[in-house]
């Protein structure tokens, strides 16, 4: 009997990685398909020469957004909290619904105008930085937290391994990086972008074929939320919290605007135009997902009650466990993809926008200033610099002890309040100035390490909201003391026209 239940997980396993397997080649394969485009310049390599089809731009600016934050972050704190996680979306998808039809629009009219590729680019051409201080302090802001975000997603694909395949998580975070790094080094934005596309049908699958099963093993929604009242009646009630904490999960939105691998997603579709469309399939997809998420959360409770029976008692294995106790070993292959699908279409993204930003920023238009480079060194150093990255983050996550929900959050409320109010602002607001905005970014970093580090300040309220604000008076207070761009009248109109 012991050698049939043996021989069984075996070959359940083997389904498994099997599954995994056939994800992983496809999404080589579109890198490899992609790399001769990506070749071509840094525009094609970073921003898919602008020609990106509003479906896949839309999909992809909704997945890279959500990374394992959601699979593995979000599940687990609706497991914990219950329906009170609804908050956590909500801030989210509204600020994003709006960054679609207005944002997108304003930063990407300015792209075509003066041919920007990365947001240190816009804040360069928009403010005249003729001594490159606003690119420097920019891309210092973007690679610190940038490694962390990256980092966040390694440390998730650890924990996927772990609970999936009965790896160690260090062997699982290092698995990962590999593969990040493989494909992204590759073939560029259009593979990122075209993967990105594959991945959000695989996450939104694993978010509706999981917790429909689960709940159908419970016998329905109303014995799943039965079982939750007698654990704890607040699982079930979305507004058991706190004003001062739903007013900071819903902050957690505030992030959006200053995500530049985002943003970056804006910059790449064909034209304003079709981002209407791209609002309406993303808002979609993630209103759905997000469902999904919490669905999840709350049906898994109800099956382990006691954190104690999650492996090492953490949340964040709720959903790899979840999948491996009730899905087909093929299908458990699947939902394993769908974690790394939502690990890589953040990660490979973050290291896009930070190498973009060295390579552009610093090596293009500070040190080589005036200089003629080949496309084809640029590209190459491109992906040297992502190599560089991936192993810094690598080492990273190696040593962090965060759970990947909060150091998530930590990497996005920091660009969040540096890069939010005052890419905003630049948008819509002609008085803003190259000062006003240096200082938002500092103010908006400074204020959200100084709150995440002082216990106190962090147990009151999530730091992205003082530091959005603090970046935001900031700027328009120092923007007020000092004498804005000459074309600046000029710059925000051609923002509002469509050509």
């Amino acid at each position: 009997m012991e050698q049939t239940t043996t021989a069984s997980a075996i070959q359940s396993d083997f389904w498994a990685v099997i599954a995994f397997l056939v994800y992983l080649a496809v999404i080589v394969g579109v890198g490899i398909w992609s790399s001769r485009f990506s070749s071509k310049g840094i525009s094609e390599y970073f921003i898919a020469g602008r020609k990106m089809n509003r479906f896949v731009m839309a999909l992809s600016a909704v997945v890279s957004g959500r990374s394992a934050w959601l699979l593995i972050g979000m599940t687990g704190m609706a497991y914990s909290v219950g329906a009170q996680a609804v908050w956590a979306v909500a801030g989210y998808i509204i600020v994003e619904f709006f960054l679609f039809l207005y944002y997108a629009r304003r930063i990407r009219r300015f792209a075509e105008a003066h041919d920007t590729i990365t947001i240190p680019d816009f804040f360069a051409s928009r403010f005249g930085d003729k001594n490159g201080l606003l690119r420097i302090v920019l891309v210092a802001i973007i690679l610190i937290f940038m490694v962390g975000y990256v980092s966040a997603q390694f440390v998730a694909g650890g924990k996927a391994f772990a609970s999936g395949f009965n790896l160690s998580p260090i062997s699982g975070i290092v698995i990962t990086a590999i593969i990040v790094l493989v494909y992204t080094i590759i073939g560029g934005f259009l593979a990122v972008s075209l993967t990105d596309m594959i991945q959000a049908i695989l996450m939104l699958l694993s978010l509706v074929i999981l917790p429909v099963i689960v709940l159908v093993s419970l016998g329905g929604w109303q014995p799943a939320m039965a079982e939750l009242s007698t654990i704890d009646s607040l699982l079930i009630d979305p507004f058991a919290l706190s004003a001062g904490v739903a007013i900071g999960l819903l902050g957690i939105g505030l992030g959006s605007p200053g995500n530049p691998h985002i943003v970056a997603r804006y910059l790449s579709i064909e034209h304003p135009s079709q981002l209407k469309t791209a609002c309406y399939v993303g808002t979609f997809w993630n209103i759905l997902m997000a469902a999904g998420a919490l669905i999840t959360g709350l049906a898994g409770r109800a099956v382990f009650p006691e954190v104690s029976m999650l492996p090492a008692a953490d949340t964040e294995n709720l959903f790899p466990l979840l999948a491996n106790a009730y899905l087909h070993p093929v299908l458990f292959g699947v939902v394993i993809a769908s974690v790394f699908a939502a690990i890589m279409s953040t990660a490979d993204s973050q290291l896009l926008v930070a190498a973009s930003c060295v390579v552009r920023d610093v090596y293009e238009k500070i040190l080589k200033k005036g200089q003629k480079v080949s496309q084809k060194t640029l590209v190459f150093l491109s992906r040297l610099v992502v190599a560089i990255l991936v192993i810094l983050s690598l080492l990273f996550g190696l040593i962090a002890e965060d759970l990947v929900f909060w150091l998530v959050l930590f990497a996005w409320a920091g660009l969040g309040a540096a890069l939010g109010p005052t890419t905003i602002l630049a948008l819509y607001w002609d008085r803003t100035t190259r000062a006003g905005v240096l200082a938002g970014m500092i103010t908006g970093t400074m204020v959200t390490i100084i709150w995440y580090f002082t216990p106190v300040l962090k147990d009151a309220m999530y730091e992205l909201i003082p530091g959005f604000i603090a970046g935001l008076i900031a700027t328009i207070v120092v923007s007020l003391f000092t004498k804005p761009p000459e074309d600046s009248k000029r710059q925000i109109e051609i923002m509002k026209k469509d050509y």
